[in-house]
Parts: C-alpha cells; sequence; structure tokens
C-alpha cells in the first residue's frame, strides 16, 4: 500500500472530517458536501484525493455517489502504526 498517498490525504483537516462522517456508514456526496462550508466542486476533490489514496471506495447508484471507508486500508495503516508504536503488550513482556 502507499502510505505516502495515505498520509498526505489524511494532512487535511476537511478530508479527516470527511472520514469521520463515513464512519457511520455509506453517504451520497451531496449529503457529505452538506456538512461543509465549502463548493460542491472542493469536496468533490476531497472525495476524489481520498478515493485515490485508498482510504474510500465509490459506488455509483443512478445519478448518486456513495462513499464510504475502505476499512481494508484503514486496518492495514493502524497496523503499521501499532508495529511502530511497539506492537501489544504481549510483545513488550517478551
Amino acid at each position: 500500500m502507499g502510505f505516502q498517498k495515505s498520509f498526505k490525504a489524511l494532512s487535511d483537516p476537511i478530508r479527516r472530517d470527511i472520514l469521520a462522517l463515513l464512519r457511520a456508514g455509506p453517504m451520497a456526496a451531496g449529503d457529505i458536501a452538506a456538512h461543509f462550508q465549502v463548493s460542491g466542486a472542493t469536496v468533490s476533490h476531497h472525495l476524489s484525493i481520498l478515493r485515490d489514496a485508498g482510504l474510500v471506495l465509490d459506488d455509483k447508484q443512478g445519478k448518486y455517489i456513495y462513499y464510504e471507508l475502505n476499512m481494508s486500508v484503514v486496518d492495514e495503516i493502524l497496523e503499521w502504526v501499532t508495529a511502530l508504536k511497539g506492537g501489544d503488550k504481549h510483545e513488550k513482556n517478551r
């Protein structure tokens, strides 16, 4: 996985807020945009960066695009951070 793209995507507060919204489940792009005081085009740009980084998946249903967290990539990042931190308590006691 390309951590560089993931961490670059996570560096922006709007993108982190989008990911937090998606914890509740898939959302249409317009519903996501309604939570922010920026243009729809700006939210679309942020969603594109998140998608390119693999952090979100998109699913076109009719005229709407629904976004959801890509938990496999989130899990990879968490595993890497956990390993960097030193793993779990059992590993520290070895």
